[in-house]
């Protein structure tokens, strides 16, 4: 059953139109990543379905009662409640019936009221029970410390709070109050690694709908089991995740190319037929298909061929104008032959990063190695070595000291401690998270005219062109351009320069998805070495050969050898380990009993040691929970398989809320 259905819908201000003959429908349980270039209308999209803008034609038709919550970018959240208890507040209802408990449980003490308070108390325990009443507050814990709350931040007022600590706010109410539907703009927007993964897992396993616009092409696979793709034709749907999308997009590009050339090919044939019988004996014939040509070509013209061939002749006669005159048997042929399958895809970069002089084996090399700046210590690194063609990920949270690395490296800064050991014959490119290297008094022109002196202006234009600049862009300062413009001349200069060690800094910040995808094909291609600082674990995850991971706590880099997916499966492993090992040390214990010990601080360490054991094995149990939905989504052939899988999938459940009441035991 659909939750929503858009019908047609366009958009326009003035006279720019933003999106066209949109129709799509959100069923239940489908979470739908919303994709495509910036500017197609994504968030104005959002808006209209959730009815804080009209459309300009078009209609959205709702379910009855449809609940909806919706996540802008930035949120405007202005309350005076604390963080708490604007999560309360969602619970006001199960609050209302803990209050109504309350007053049955004293009137059941009143022998002249227990018997009609008891018939009362009972079914409303169950209801209470049923919704949740005796572990909302728990989940409360649960959400806020998974979008990164601490227990300090939950009595601070939200007005208190920064403009990306109110919008995580605004996300814990949402996923709280479990709408019907969720419209989330750009949801990991402020949220660290650890944040977005709990988030993934959350919502991997909700039972609601959701449509989800995000730049995160690792969130939208780990999320997303559908695809609507914003073109300039309309919208197209793709089943599965982020990753079955590319690959279904490429064959289905390549198939309507062939159908296309095969159509093309008939009316070439057929134009040859007219010609070669226009003026002979099968007249009349070849003037019959001339006709019929006649209109096909002026209607693909119009509509397009994949409209004329999938529509009935009557139904695509209404949206064209046919003019009432056969064209000649020439004009026919030339028309055919100039026919061709538009494009829909967004505008591509062309990018190009070259490495044509090789160098030494060993590229980057450490030793007793300290970070920090101004004498503050951030953290210290093991003896590195990046090799050659090797591509190293350097992630951690914001403040951990990734980019001051990346200036130790290039020697803008000087190690607290140790040394950093360059390799030989290195020429480094470095693309700067803050785009330090462009002049905001400066045009686009004068900025590329500076990295290439000899590029004639003319050369200049059609350089920026293939970057999407064009017309009078070429002519505006920096100061005037965009995030993700400002990214794209970026790597356009960074392009002009022949180097073979590559340092990025955040080289994806406000590139859409397209653009991302060249930006990871050029990488991939790139014959030299890379040094990679970058949230988006997508492009980690196709480029890192290794893992440096910078722990603030620890004040620690650690080295993993190997892709970010193989680093997290290895450490969902260790916690189902340790899990299983202090499930198995809770068993033994217990065996004796000091004398000297207070039994009441007994008692408490016995209690902390439990609680730390139930949170660990929660969180196993969530990652494997994660893990059979991950299955289930895309289900093996075999029914065996699937029904095992679907029985883990209980037994696991089961376990978990089992724990879960043992944990708010324990809390309480």
């Amino acid at each position: 059953m659909s939750l929503l259905v858009a019908s047609n819908l366009s958009k326009s201000f003035g006279h720019i139109d933003i999106f066209s003959g949109l129709t799509f429908s959100v069923e239940r349980g489908a979470r739908m990543a919303l994709v495509g270039p910036n500017g197609a209308g994504k968030t104005t999209l959002l808006r209209i379905l959730i009815g804080e803008e009209e459309a300009s034609a078009g209609r959205v038709t709702r379910a009855k009662r449809l609940r909806i919550g919706y996540l802008p970018q930035e949120a405007e959240f202005e309350s005076q409640s604390t963080l708490w208890d604007e999560c309360l507040d969602v619970f006001s209802g199960l609050q209302k019936q803990q209050a109504e408990l309350s007053r049955l449980e004293a009137l059941m003490a009143d022998p002249g009221h227990a018997e009609a308070a008891l018939v009362k108390y009972g079914a409303l325990q169950e209801d209470f029970e049923r919704k949740g009443g005796y572990t909302y507050q728990t989940r409360i814990r649960q959400v806020l410390t998974g979008l990164g709350f601490s227990s300090d931040d939950y009595g601070m007022p939200l007005d208190h709070l920064s403009g990306g600590q109110r919008t995580r706010a605004l996300l814990a109410r949402l996923l709280l109050s479990d709408p019907d539907l969720l419209l989330l703009d750009e949801p990991t927007n402020h949220l660290d690694i650890a944040a977005v993964e709990w988030l993934e897992g959350y919502l991997s396993q909700w039972g609601g709908a959701a449509v989800i616009v995000s730049h995160d092409r690792y969130f939208l696979d780990k999320v997303a089991n559908g695809i609507l793709e914003m073109t300039a034709a309309g919208v197209e749907t793709y089943r599965g995740n982020y990753s079955h999308y590319v690959r279904q997009r490429q064959e289905r590009w390549a198939r309507r190319q062939q159908v296309f050339e095969a159509e093309k090919e008939k009316l070439l044939k057929e134009a040859a037929y007219i010609r070669k019988n226009i003026a002979g004996q099968n007249v009349s014939q070849a003037r019959g298909k001339l006709r019929r040509l006649s209109r096909i070509v002026q209607a693909i013209e119009q509509v397009g061929m994949e409209t004329v061939l999938n529509k009935k002749w009557i139904e695509v006669s209404r949206d064209v104008a046919i003019a009432t005159s056969d064209l000649s048997p020439d004009e026919a042929e030339r028309r055919v032959r100039a026919l061709r399958l538009p494009d829909h895809r967004p505008p591509q970069l062309n990018l190009r990063l070259r490495a044509e002089s090789r160098s030494g084996e060993k590229v980057i090399r450490t030793h007793d190695l300290l970070v920090g700046y101004a004498g503050r210590p951030l953290f210290r690194a093991p003896d590195i070595e990046l090799l050659r063609t090797d591509c190293a990920a350097l992630i951690g949270p914001n403040g951990a000291g990734k980019t001051t690395f990346l200036k130790t490296i290039l020697g803008q800064l000087e190690p607290l401690a140790g040394e950093v050991v360059l390799g030989a014959s290195l020429h480094i490119g470095y693309f700067a998270q803050a785009h330090e290297g462009l002049d905001p008094r400066k045009t686009l022109m004068q900025e590329i005219q500076l990295a290439a002196p000899n590029m004639l202006p003319a050369s200049v234009r059609g350089y920026l062109a293939r970057y999407l600049f064009s017309g009078d862009d070429v002519f505006k300062t920096v100061a005037m351009l965009s995030g993700g413009e400002r990214g794209r001349l970026a790597l356009a200069k960074l392009a002009l320069q022949d180097t073979n060690l590559l340092l990025l800094d955040e080289p994806t910040n406000h590139l859409d998805i397209p653009s991302q995808e060249i930006l990871q094909e050029v990488l991939d291609v790139y014959t030299g070495t890379i040094l990679l600082v970058t949230h988006d674990r997508y492009l980690i995850d196709a480029l890192a050969t290794q893992i440096w991971e910078i722990d603030p706590d620890e004040s620690r880099l650690s080295v993993f050898k190997g892709t970010y997916s193989q680093m997290r499966a290895e450490r969902e492993k260790q916690a189902a380990r340790a899990a299983a090992e202090a499930e198995s040390a809770a068993r033994k214990t217990g065996a004796g009993r000091s004398p000297r010990r207070d039994p009441a601080q007994k008692a408490e360490r016995r209690r902390l040691a439990r609680l730390q054991e139930v949170e660990n094995l929660v969180a196993a149990l969530e990652t494997r929970l994660a893990e059979l939905a991950r299955q289930l989504e895309n289900p093996p052939a075999d029914p065996d398989e699937v029904r095992r899988l679907g029985e883990e999938y209980a037994a696991v459940q089961a376990e978990m809320d089992e724990r879960l009441g043992e944990w708010e035991a324990l809390e309480s």
